[in-house]
């Protein structure tokens, strides 16, 4: 424009862009600059070629008196480069979208006795140990365990369960989780950053923080790039010199390929699709640690259990009951004898019969050993092994081929019988999980081997493994062993170690993909690679696909980023001008550039539309 306002404008122009390539851009700078120390090359390494070139291309055209400038070249491809950065932070963003709901379930403020009186304070200021009362409808701040009252907790947000919880004391509670019908009273136990809800947040974190094995693969393709293209640029402007054209124009293709080379998009198809990948699990209470166990899930061939909590339910519980009498409740006998000990049997009695209002038992007495006598309504029952019945004068032969048989599967048998002869048998055992079998089908459909390592006895372990059809059993395995199996299991392919307890974190940190149960000990959750948040084992084969939609996402990615490369590499350079006029001015080049990065963020994105 021919107007005295505009007679200074590429001065103007030269002071605009000074801040974007060297302030905005300082970032790619440093980066560049290292990998060049390093002897090697990067992304960034293209980038600050490029707009370095035609900023100082300009300086040098401003400073000759010539009107024609590249300053809106670098400031404009410096801008999209950002804008493909800020669409990978949003990206980051929304996966954290199930994280986020998650943490607006905190409350605020607690209700805490201190030095018997209740005050109201900041969740921020709950200290271990102290007694915090929750009404009905209001969320639980902080991790702990119930010394008073009774209630149901919504725990659906964390653990995946769909029905309240059942709460009482000794029940152990989680923050974040709203108490739905009566008051309880809890000691903290777990606060800040040691909480349920904020380990979960730290794994998602970190899973998008980590690089998995194949972003490093991305960078080795980088490190060969880069020098291709520097070459191919340096090429074209001195064929185009050798020519005869003008020093502008060689200078302007050289640029433009620096350009429309600069494998932005290619950075992007991984950290995109593992943020993607990640936040998808989380929505699933799958939780991968880091990019890398994302990367290698999809891999697996061996599948290795632990039993007792994993594979089974980790308690004992009543699994059959063969009445002999008919006339009797014989599971209410049997609590009633049962409702004062601490035995982990007479637990599993007593959850059966809970809810049933329960006899008045005297006289009742424990036989070490051998089981409990008692006095219900006039009559003496006994219950217990078949030694107390043999001492008592019960007569059980006619039973003993049905106790065998129960004791076999790797059950604890007792018997329920009156003076007058035997009641019922109950059969008591750490019985599988309901979704197990079902778990196990799927994971052999899809062409995994089974295997499972317990401590337990070899009874208990053959029966587990011959009703979930199991391909190999180790049983009565030291936590050591463990760890030494699974390593010899991985010599066959890449194997996963699923378990809950500490006993099984030497193997969870053995196996190439170590899974917790979000239900197992913090060592567990710690040595683990994948956190299965709701413990259903169907979880599994769910993060298996998980990971193979990620990868193949991500393979994707990595096709068309290089596909826009090879294609508009030739065309920037001016191969088809002579023909066709076609030619890409360095500011096309960065726009087209940056399409590609934005149609790499959404093939990412789109995962979040894949049903697991």
């Amino acid at each position: 424009m021919e107007h005295p306002l505009f007679y200074y404008q590429n001065y103007l122009l030269w002071f605009l862009a000074t801040p974007v390539q060297f302030y905005v851009a300082k970032d790619m700078y440093i980066s560049a600059f290292k990998s060049l120390k390093n002897r090697s090359a990067n992304m960034d390494s293209l980038v600050v070629l490029g707009t370095s070139s035609a900023y100082f291309y300009s300086v040098f055209l401003v400073l000759t008196g010539d009107h024609h400038n590249y300053f809106e070249t670098g400031a404009v491809l410096i801008t999209v480069v950002m804008l493909g950065r800020y669409l990978e932070a949003v990206a980051k963003r929304k996966t954290g979208q199930a994280i986020e709901k998650l943490m607006k379930l905190s409350p605020a403020s607690a209700a805490v006795i201190r030095e018997g009186n209740e005050s109201i304070i900041s969740i921020d200021d709950i200290r271990i140990g102290d007694i915090v009362i929750v009404r009905p409808g209001d969320k639980i701040p902080v991790d702990g365990t119930v010394t008073e009252g009774n209630s149901k907790v919504d725990e659906s947000m964390i653990t995946g369960e769909s029905l309240p919880v059942s709460k009482k004391e000794g029940s152990k509670v989680i923050g974040a989780t709203v108490n739905q019908f009566g008051v309880i009273k809890f000691r903290s136990e777990k606060i800040g950053a040691d909480t349920v809800l904020s380990r979960i947040i730290k794994l998602v974190e970190d899973a998008q923080s980590k690089k998995a094995p194949i972003q490093r693969y991305a960078d080795l393709i980088s490190s060969y790039f880069v020098p291709a293209v520097l070459g191919i640029a340096f090429l074209t402007f001195i064929i185009w010199l050798a020519l005869g054209f003008q020093f502008n124009f060689a200078i302007m293709t050289a640029v433009s390929v620096l350009v429309v080379a600069c494998p932005c998009a290619l950075g992007l198809a991984t950290p995109t699709a593992i943020m993607v990948g990640s936040g998808i699990g989380a929505k699933y209470g799958i939780l991968f640690k880091g990019g890398d166990s994302l990367e290698t899930a999809h891999r697996l061939k061996n599948i290795v259990f632990d039993k007792t909590g994993t594979l089974t339910i980790g308690r004992p519980v009543v699994t059959d009951m063969i009445r002999i009498d008919g006339k009797n409740n014989m599971i209410l006998l049997a609590a009633s004898l049962e409702k004062h000990s601490e035995h982990s049997l007479a637990k599993a009695i007593l959850e059966k019969a809970s809810g049933e209002i329960l006899y008045a038992a005297k006289d009742v007495q424990a036989v070490s050993g051998h089981g409990i006598t008692g006095v219900i309504d006039g009559v003496k029952y006994f219950l217990g092994n078949s030694a107390l019945m043999k001492m008592n004068g019960i007569e059980i032969s006619t039973h003993e081929e049905k106790i065998n048989e129960l004791e076999k599967e790797g059950k604890t048998v007792v018997t329920l019988a009156s003076e007058d002869g035997v009641l019922g048998i109950i059969a008591i055992a750490d019985d599988v999980k309901e979704t197990a079998a079902e778990a196990v089908a799927a994971l052999k459909k899809a062409g995994h081997k089974i295997f499972m390592i317990t401590g337990d006895n070899h009874t208990a372990a053959e029966h587990i493994g011959k009703i979930l059809r199991i391909d190999e059993v180790y049983a009565r395995t030291l936590p050591e062993n463990k760890s030494e199996i699974v390593k010899k299991i991985k010599e066959s392919g890449p194997t996963a170690m699923i378990g809950d307890g500490i006993n099984d974190s030497p193997a969870l940190a053995e196996a190439d993909i170590g899974i917790a149960m979000g239900s197992g000990t913090d060592v567990a959750i710690e040595t683990g690679d994948i956190v299965l948040m709701r413990n259903d084992l169907k979880d599994i084969s769910k993060a298996i696909r998980l990971s193979r939609l990620t990868m193949n996402r991500i393979r994707l990615n990595m096709f068309w980023a290089l596909f826009y490369n090879v294609l508009g590499i030739p065309i920037a350079a001016g191969v088809f001008y002579a023909w066709t006029g076609w030619l890409l001015s360095p500011m096309i080049a960065g726009t087209a550039m940056a399409l590609s990065s934005v149609s790499v963020v959404t093939s990412s994105l789109l995962l979040r539309y894949k049903k697991l």
